[in-house]
C-alpha cells in the first residue's frame, strides 16, 4: 500500500509540473473572461500596468493587449495592428506563432486566419495561416510609446485590431477593448488542488490527441481521462 501511495503521489506531483503551461493558460482565460466574451474582449494597458493587476512576467514599458481565441465554430481572421510585437500560443502553453515584428507580417500588420484542430476546409489565400492543436488559443501582444506618448499606439490599436469568424465577418460584433491599468485581477494559475480541476476541465474541453499520449497517461493514471468525471 505505502508503495502505490507513493506511486500515486509522484504521478501527482508529475503531473502538476506538465499541466503548468496549460494551468497558465486557464488563469489567462479566466482573467480575461471576467471582462467579457471570448474573441471580442481585448484587455488593453492604455495607461501601463502596475502591482494590482496580478499578470505573469509583465513590464511597466509597453502596451499590453490580451485576448482570448475560441475557434469551436470555425476559423478566426486576426487583424493585426502595424508595428506591435506579440505571440499566440496554444491551450497547453504551447508556441503557435510570432505576430508582429518578429512575426510574419514582420511588424506592417496584417492578416492572419487561425484554423481550429483537425480543419479541413478550403483556406482562401491572403493570409497569414496558423494551425493549432487546440481549439483555445492565447494571444499577448505589446504597443510601444512613441516620442514619450502613449496614445499614438493605443488609437494605432483600437483602429486596426480585428477578430472574426471566417465564415461570416459581416456579422462578427464590435471588438470591445477594456482598459486593464490600475484594474484589480488575477490571470495567475492555481497552486493548490483545483489546479487537477481547471487541468480536466481542459481535457473535456479540447480535443484528445491535443496533448501527446505520455501527458496524458499521466494524468489518466491520476483520474483525469476525456469523457470521465
Amino acid at each position: 500500500k505505502k508503495v502505490y501511495d507513493y506511486l500515486d503521489f509522484q504521478r501527482g506531483v508529475q503531473s502538476f509540473l506538465n499541466a503548468l503551461p496549460a494551468a497558465e493558460m486557464y488563469g489567462m482565460r479566466t482573467g480575461i473572461r471576467l471582462f467579457g466574451p471570448d474573441n471580442q474582449t481585448v484587455l488593453i494597458s492604455e495607461s501601463l500596468l502596475d502591482s494590482r493587476s496580478i499578470v505573469a512576467a509583465p513590464n511597466t514599458e509597453t502596451i499590453y493587449n490580451f485576448v482570448w481565441f475560441n475557434t469551436k465554430d470555425g476559423p478566426l481572421v486576426i487583424e493585426m495592428p502595424p508595428d506591435v510585437l506579440g505571440f499566440i500560443n496554444d491551450f497547453w502553453g504551447r508556441y503557435v506563432s510570432d505576430v508582429g515584428r518578429p512575426g510574419p507580417d514582420k511588424g506592417k500588420g496584417g492578416k492572419y486566419l487561425l484554423l481550429p484542430p483537425g480543419y479541413t476546409g478550403a483556406v482562401p489565400e491572403g493570409y497569414f495561416v496558423l494551425n493549432s492543436h487546440t481549439i483555445g488559443n492565447f494571444i499577448c501582444f505589446r504597443g510601444f510609446i512613441v516620442n514619450g506618448e502613449l496614445r499614438p499606439s493605443v488609437e494605432n490599436i483600437k483602429n486596426h485590431f480585428r477578430v472574426y469568424p471566417l465564415s461570416n465577418p459581416a456579422d462578427a460584433p464590435p471588438m470591445n477593448f477594456v482598459n486593464i491599468s490600475g484594474k484589480d485581477f488575477n490571470t495567475m494559475p492555481a497552486t493548490d488542488a483545483s489546479l487537477f480541476e481547471n487541468i480536466a476541465q481542459i481535457v473535456q474541453e479540447e480535443p484528445l490527441d491535443a496533448v501527446d499520449p505520455e501527458t496524458r497517461g499521466m494524468l489518466a493514471a491520476i483520474g483525469i481521462r476525456k469523457g470521465s468525471p
